[in-house]
This record gives C-alpha cells, sequence and structure tokens, in this order.
C-alpha cells in the first residue's frame, strides 16, 4: 500500500478525533471538511448550511482547497448488530493519481444517554483505488492520526467502549 494512502488515514483519524472531541459533551456535530494541502498544511471548514453532507460530498469530490487529501466527517447512523447506531461517517480522499479513498464508521453512544459519551470501534466500510488493502497499516495509520490530536484524543480515549 502506498504511503500516500497512510497519510490518508492518518489524517481521516485526526478529523474523526476532532468530531468526537466536538459531541464529547452531547451536541451535534457540525460537518467537518479537514484538508491538507501540498507542504504539510492543514485547514478545516464547517458546513453549516442547508444539506451540508451533500455540499461536504461535493466539496470533498472536486477538491475544493486544491489538497493533496481530505477528509469529510458527518454524523449519520450505521446499522450494526445491536440495531441502529449514531456514528461518525469519516470519507477520506487521496487525490492522487491515482486517487484513493476510505470511508470508515465511528459508532458512539451519545453524550446526551443515560450512560454518556461511549466511543466504540472504528468499522472500514469502502476502500477504493487499492486492489488489496492492507486494513492492519490503515487502521493503524488512523490511530496514529486520532492520537496526534491531544485534546481529542483524551476525549476518545476516555470514553472509549471496546465491546462493540
Amino acid at each position: 500500500m502506498l504511503l500516500t494512502m497512510r497519510e490518508t488515514a492518518r489524517l481521516a483519524g485526526f478529523f474523526a478525533a476532532h468530531g468526537i472531541w466536538s459531541i464529547g459533551g452531547g451536541e451535534t456535530l457540525i460537518p467537518i471538511l479537514g484538508y491538507e494541502q501540498p507542504g504539510g498544511t492543514r485547514g478545516m471548514d464547517r458546513l453549516m448550511f442547508g444539506d451540508s453532507a451533500r455540499a461536504g460530498q461535493d466539496a470533498l469530490a472536486a477538491n475544493r482547497h486544491g489538497g493533496v487529501r481530505a477528509v469529510l466527517v458527518i454524523d449519520a447512523y450505521i446499522q450494526l448488530g445491536t440495531g441502529r447506531t449514531d456514528a461518525l461517517i469519516i470519507e477520506a480522499v487521496e487525490y492522487g493519481p491515482p486517487r484513493q479513498s476510505v470511508k470508515l464508521a465511528v459508532p458512539y453512544r451519545p453524550a446526551s444517554a443515560l450512560e454518556g459519551l461511549a466511543v466504540y470501534r472504528p468499522k472500514f466500510i469502502e476502500v477504493t483505488g487499492i486492489s488489496e488493502p492492507d486494513y492492519a497499516a490503515l487502521g493503524e495509520a488512523f490511530f496514529a492520526g486520532v492520537d496526534s490530536h491531544e485534546q481529542a484524543a483524551a476525549v476518545w480515549n476516555a470514553h472509549l467502549d471496546q465491546s462493540h
């Protein structure tokens, strides 16, 4: 697997952690578009208009900031064995060439629930542009990204629940 895709997974982890940090107090996540430009400069937009998720997907597809990679984080639901579950959906793109992407879900229990915030194990949904994805390497890079956001990693780790 290319080193660049690991960097994309790392960026995905950083912004996923930022998303968990944002919902840690029970708030609803405002969709996040994070990006990394040539040279490593990072930026982030909060998408606070109309259909923010759709606008974020359009911005991610169009590479609005001219980045080498970008990440969209939205609040949604996924189906797990236990039923419908809140989750941050993370779409990360390496613009390439070749263009590659990874989509993950980070299931969680909202802080507003009686039991409080819980962050469950991320789930890979889709990897494109790579014939044989190395999920272990992608996962390792993702968690390195989570850990690189010190404030957010503290919230993530304090509420980690490996049961799901």
